[in-house]
């Protein structure tokens, strides 16, 4: 049964607009994990929680945020904010859930500028990630219950799967995932006329029919190197224009949100331009991973290096202006999409991928995170909290951050 769609202007009050900054401050302030992380946090709060959606309506979201160029976890932000109090709620969820990071990580710019070092907090970090791999394992869990509605979703999540180890865009991923639901469904309506048709010949002798096959040419741009008009010479400190634009045109053009970011930033910023070393890349980068809230956030830290506090307000803004564009234009239509059946195989079929990729990032992530014994001790004891208690993953989230430096302590 398709899923009704909400108004296209959902009314915006006071009491929404507080919500929604509450909610995406504390989530901007708190998120930490990445992506995958901030989108089962997410997840908890709009839809377990609050009840602003319902599951089907946050997978819609999130597959179409997979769809579109930035970073998926705040176009998710942005799209909640949307649907719970129209154009303004639109500005005041992104803004509240990249205001907190922004700040946070210009903060560590800073330090960097003026110490030359970067503050390390390993224990920490690493009892964090052990708490988050819990949190997100648990939402792709229930995102998958819903996003897997028959077999034929439930391969096709599986073929995403082992797409995404086999090295595959997730992008040639996403689209042609749900592209091969429509042409399933086409099958499948195919199938029933013709059975509808012949039903009275069936018991006299077979029958066997043959339908024209179309050849369908699905055909991607390969990720590749972002050019950058500029007059800068390699070495010149550049101008705030040329950081605005520069980055500008990074958060036009970025699928995969941070886990693609490094190799767009490499190419433009030293290679290209020369504006950084190889070693203040991979610091800015670090930080990103390391503050809560967008990994995008690393262009604040870029920028300050660049350009000081303008050069890091300026980063920021463009980075990430264009998802606020983006959602603006697929949020009103997205959920009246949903109304046509066609479109309804489209979004499950992106659905179950996007779960499905999810999934893969998500063993990446504990690869990396769960190492050492006191990672192995937080992560299920994080499960087992969450099973057990309902304990919101923010505190969870925490108190693995407090239980990485305790036991790194006693170590």
């Amino acid at each position: 049964m398709p899923v009704p769609a909400p108004p296209p202007h959902a009314r915006a009050n006071p009491g929404r607009l507080r919500e929604l900054a509450a909610l995406f401050f504390k989530l901007g302030t708190i998120s930490f994990g990445g992506p995958a992380a901030h989108i089962a946090l997410m997840e908890t709060e709009v839809v377990r929680k609050r009840q602003w959606l319902t599951q089907q309506q946050f997978l819609d979201l999130l597959g179409a945020a997979n769809l579109i160029p930035g970073p998926t976890s705040t176009e998710m932000a942005i799209n909640v904010g949307f649907v719970r109090a129209g154009w303004v709620g639109l500005c005041v969820a992104g803004v509240s859930f990249i205001f907190p990071a922004a700040v946070i990580t210009g903060v560590f710019a800073w330090a960097y500028v003026r110490f030359g070092a970067l503050t390390q907090a390993v224990s920490v970090l690493a009892g964090i990630k052990a708490a988050v791999i819990a949190v997100i394992a648990i939402a792709i869990w229930r995102l998958g219950k819903t996003a897997v509605k028959g077999v034929g979703l439930a391969v096709l999540g599986a073929l995403s799967l082992a797409a995404f180890f086999l090295g595959v865009n997730p992008l040639a991923i996403l689209f042609g995932g749900g592209l091969l639901g429509m042409l399933a469904r086409r099958a499948a309506s195919v199938r029933t006329a013709a059975a509808l048709l012949i039903s009275p010949l069936l018991s006299r002798r077979p029958f066997a029919a043959s339908t024209p096959r179309g050849t369908l040419t699905f055909r991607l741009r390969p990720l590749g190197a972002i050019a950058v008009t500029s007059a800068a010479v390699a070495g010149i400190r550049p101008s705030v224009y040329q950081i605005g634009l520069f980055f500008l045109k990074v958060g036009a053009a970025l699928y995969g949100g941070g886990y693609v970011l490094l190799a767009f930033l490499e190419q433009g910023l030293v290679q290209q331009h020369a504006w950084l070393t190889h070693r203040q890349l991979l610091d800015a980068v670090a930080i990103g991973q390391f503050t809560p809230g967008p990994v995008l956030s690393t262009a604040t830290f870029i920028g300050y290096i660049l350009g000081g506090v303008p050069g890091a307000a300026v980063a920021t803004v463009a980075i990430f202006l264009p998802s606020f564009f983006y959602v603006a234009l697929l949020a009103p239509v997205l959920f009246r999409l949903r109304q046509s059946a066609w479109m309804a195989s489209f979004l499950d079929s992106v659905n179950v991928c996007a779960v499905a990729l999810m999934g893969g990032v998500t063993f990446k992530l504990a690869a990396d995170a769960l190492q050492g014994w006191p990672s192995w001790v937080i992560a299920p004891v994080a499960l087992l909290v969450l099973l057990r208690w309902k304990l919101s993953p923010a505190w969870v989230v925490l108190g693995g951050g407090i239980a990485g430096l305790l036991l790194a302590a006693f170590r």
